[in-house]
């Protein structure tokens, strides 16, 4: 057995080029997992990140899982190479469940390791790892009726990473709420809710107990408009330069101290925002597994907004 000095970045499907452009240093590459020399760094597209890769020389398939037995009880296999040989490996370690979660509960606190046997007698794996689902896949019971989109999905998760949601009456904002899915999700939870989009919402979304719903451009509402709100969500269509000028006026005022929006990028658009929303001190950067081309980025206080 080998620790490596090195960190495994997992990309999403489809954006190993966006992953690879961050990462510096890279030693191999296993179809979406990226071995770079070096601890862990910032690394927005990774969907998973292996903290502490080791290498497992073995002998058998019994041997391999009584190694990975040995390190730890949970494990989930990133299948690249040898498939057959390392799905008989998995077979033998401890089932973990990947049942769907019924939101909103709080993510799994059991550490998950990732393997992958990359030779026939050799596994890369990591007992501990950035994100505590398989892959940082994360999956949910869905409502097949009710939300108009299954963007609400994408709200689920980032709520589930932050730890907390809107509480039963809090404020929040909405921006970019058409045709309501994320407004669907806040209202669910008995938030109250002001949904402005230059479209309109859908019509069973603006019925729900405790939406309001206003029909303009949402980059127009600003904390003088509003006054102190408990949480602030975009999911808006627009290049992050202006969202980030439009989140700076929520920060400074300190009308808001929950926020969470989706970065949207086009073709090779460039990152360079995102190094604005980096620099909030406390928020984080992720890519989601039901992002598409876009990034989340959450801030989370348990201060009170000013004014309240």
């Amino acid at each position: 057995m080998e620790e490596l000095d090195a960190t495994g970045y997992l990309a999403a499907p489809g954006f190993e080029a966006q992953l690879l452009a961050e990462i510096e240093d890279v030693l191999s590459v296993h179809g979406r997992l990226v071995i770079a020399r070096g601890p862990p760094r910032t690394a927005y597209w990774a969907q998973n990140v292996w903290l502490s890769p080791m290498r497992i020389a073995i002998r058998s398939v019994t041997d391999g899982a009584r190694q990975l037995r040995a390190l730890q009880r949970n494990w989930t296999l990133y299948s690249v190479a040898c498939h057959r040989r390392a799905a008989l490996i998995q077979a033998q370690l401890p089932h973990v469940s990947a049942r769907p979660m019924e939101f909103p509960q709080l993510p799994p606190k059991a550490s998950l390791g990732s393997w992958s046997l990359i030779e026939q007698s050799s596994i890369l794996a990591s007992p501990r790892c950035s994100s505590p689902f398989p892959h940082g896949q994360a999956s949910f019971v869905e409502f097949k009726q009710g939300p108009p989109t299954r963007a609400y999905l994408k709200l689920w998760e980032a709520l589930t990473l932050l730890g907390r949601w809107p509480a039963p009456g809090e404020t929040c904002l909405d921006a970019g709420a058409s045709p309501g899915g994320w407004t669907w999700a806040l209202a669910r939870l008995g938030a109250r809710v002001l949904s402005v989009d230059r479209a309109p919402l859908d019509p069973r979304v603006a019925k729900m107990p405790g939406v309001t719903f206003r029909r303009g451009d949402a980059f127009a509402v600003r904390p003088e408009t509003t006054g102190p709100l408990d949480w602030v969500f975009s999911d808006v269509v627009c290049y992050p330069v202006r969202l980030w000028e439009w989140v700076r006026t929520w920060l400074e005022s300190g009308a808001c101290r929950n926020l969470v929006c989706t970065l949207k990028f086009q073709g090779k658009s460039p990152y360079g925002p995102v190094r604005d929303f980096a620099s909030v001190r406390g928020s984080r950067i992720v890519h989601l597994w039901h992002n598409k081309h876009e990034l989340t980025w959450m801030l989370s206080s348990s201060r009170r907004p000013s004014g309240t």
